[in-house]
C-alpha cells in the first residue's frame, strides 16, 4: 500500500517543526511538490531547504508538478475555490498514480497546520473517493500562523471567558464584540479598513517566524495606514504575501 504523511511544517521558522513532523521527513521515500510560478518560488525553496536540513536518515527524492492557477472569481469565490481543488486533484492523482511505487511513502509539506486553511485533506480524501488510486494517509500537526502571530507580539490569542473567530478577510465582520477576538488570514484586501473607528486592536504580522518577519500592533485608527503601506511594499519586494492579524477591544 501506499502512504501519504501530510505533514505541517509551521509558518515559515524551520524551528516550528516538531518532533513528530521530524520523524514523518525521515520516514518520506518522495517529497511531492508544487509549483505556483516565479513569484512563489521562495515557498518551495523553504520546503527543500526542510528536506535537506531535518530528512536526513534515509534517500529520497522530489516530484515536483505546477500547480494549477486558480480561476476568477467571478460571482462564486467558492465555485472559483472548487474548480481550483479539482484541477488539484488530477495533478496529485497522477502523481500519486506515477511517481509512488507500492510500498513508498510520500510527503506532501503543507505551509502551518493542514487543518486550518488548506484544502490538501480535502483533496486527498475526494480522489480515495474516485477509487482510482489507493493509498492511506496519515495528518502531522503543525503550528499555525496564528499560533506563530501572538507568541511574536507576546498577546494571549482569547480573553478570559471570550470566543475566538478565525475568518478571512472577505468575511470580516462588521463589527467584533467587546471581549471577542477575531482573527483574520488570506486578507488581500485590507479588511480590517472597513472597521476603523470602533476601538479595537491590531497585531498585524507578516512573514511571521521568517528572517522576513514583519510586526506591526496598536490601535487600528493609528497604525491602518502604515500596515496597508508596509505590506504593499513586502508583497511587490517578495512577489508574494502571507499575513495574518487579531483584532479585539481593548
Amino acid at each position: 500500500m501506499k502512504t501519504l504523511l501530510v505533514i505541517g511544517i509551521g509558518a515559515g521558522n524551520p524551528d516550528h517543526l516538531t518532533l513528530q513532523a521530524l520523524q514523518a521527513l525521515n520516514r518520506a521515500d518522495v517529497f511531492l511538490l508544487f509549483d505556483k510560478g516565479p513569484a512563489k518560488h521562495g515557498l518551495n525553496d523553504l520546503r527543500r531547504d526542510v528536506c535537506t536540513r531535518f530528512a536526513t536518515q534515509r534517500p529520497w527524492r522530489f516530484v515536483e508538478a505546477d500547480n494549477p492557477e486558480r480561476p476568477p472569481d467571478g460571482d462564486s469565490y467558492r465555485g472559483a475555490v472548487r474548480q481550483l481543488n479539482d484541477d488539484k486533484q488530477q495533478v496529485i492523482e497522477q502523481l500519486i498514480a506515477h511517481h509512488v511505487a507500492e510500498g513508498e511513502c510520500a510527503g506532501i509539506l503543507v505551509w502551518g497546520d493542514p487543518a486550518l486553511y488548506d484544502s490538501t485533506l480535502r483533496i486527498l480524501q475526494a480522489i480515495l473517493a474516485a477509487g482510482r488510486v489507493a493509498f492511506e494517509y496519515q495528518v502531522i500537526p503543525g503550528i499555525t500562523s496564528v499560533q506563530a502571530l501572538t507568541a511574536s507580539h507576546r498577546v494571549p490569542l482569547n480573553e478570559i471567558g471570550g470566543s475566538v473567530h478565525i475568518s478571512p478577510g472577505r468575511q470580516l465582520p462588521a463589527h467584533v464584540e467587546p471581549g471577542d477576538s477575531q482573527v483574520v488570514m488570506l486578507d488581500a484586501h485590507q479588511a480590517f479598513n472597513r472597521l476603523r473607528g470602533q476601538g479595537l486592536f491590531i497585531w498585524w504580522g507578516a512573514y511571521v517566524g521568517s528572517p522576513e518577519e514583519l510586526l506591526i500592533a496598536g490601535p487600528l485608527d493609528e497604525v491602518a495606514d502604515e500596515i496597508v503601506r508596509v505590506r504593499e511594499e513586502a508583497r511587490a519586494r517578495h512577489g508574494w504575501m502571507m499575513d495574518s492579524y487579531l483584532l479585539r477591544h481593548v
